[in-house]
């Protein structure tokens, strides 16, 4: 089972790349508070369309958690999304979870929970010869909104071996 968050799905879908998670992993599911997050509280918002479209063809899946207390003590620290991704992660024993805030990930780590995000999933993407270049789409990610540090940006593409630009002073 492989569980994403609602930065993940929205970020993907914004840059009409949220096949990949399809291609990957077949099925995904959400939490709950997720499906609000990515769908019902983001109407008008660009990808919104693309997800909603991937639940009606039945490869995105939402799912509820159970453990309630589990979900209100990661709740002091972390969204309500976040923590029922967390939470369902651990209940389902899930392979995967797609994550990108950085305390989520931490978070996840603790418990043992394997993790990647937009980032990783468009690497893995590069790599697998998907895409022609991470750095056209970490480009496109980051006009849809999604901030990603210089280092990180740079560390990206020396995984894929696409080299940074240098800038002239």
């Amino acid at each position: 089972m492989v569980i994403a968050d609602s930065s993940t799905l929205i970020h993907l879908s914004a840059i009409d790349r949220l096949h990949l998670l399809q291609d990957f992993h077949g099925t995904v599911t959400v939490p709950e508070a997720v499906w609000r997050e990515s769908v019902l509280q983001g109407l008008g918002r660009p990808g919104v369309d693309g997800i909603e479209r991937a639940r009606r063809d039945g490869w995105l899946k939402v799912e509820a958690i159970t453990e309630r207390n589990l979900y209100l003590s990661l709740t002091q620290t972390l969204d309500e999304g976040e923590a029922e991704v967390i939470t369902l992660a651990i209940e389902r024993q899930a392979q995967l979870v797609l994550l990108d805030e950085t305390e989520a990930r931490w978070t996840a780590g603790v418990f043992g929970v394997p993790r990647t995000g937009v980032i990783g999933t468009l690497i893995r993407a590069r790599v697998e010869g998907r895409l022609p270049s991470l750095r056209a789409e970490l480009e496109n990610l980051q006009r849809s909104g999604f901030w990603i540090e210089k280092r990180l940006f740079r560390k990206a593409l020396a995984a894929v071996g696409e080299a940074p630009v240098l800038v002239q002073p």
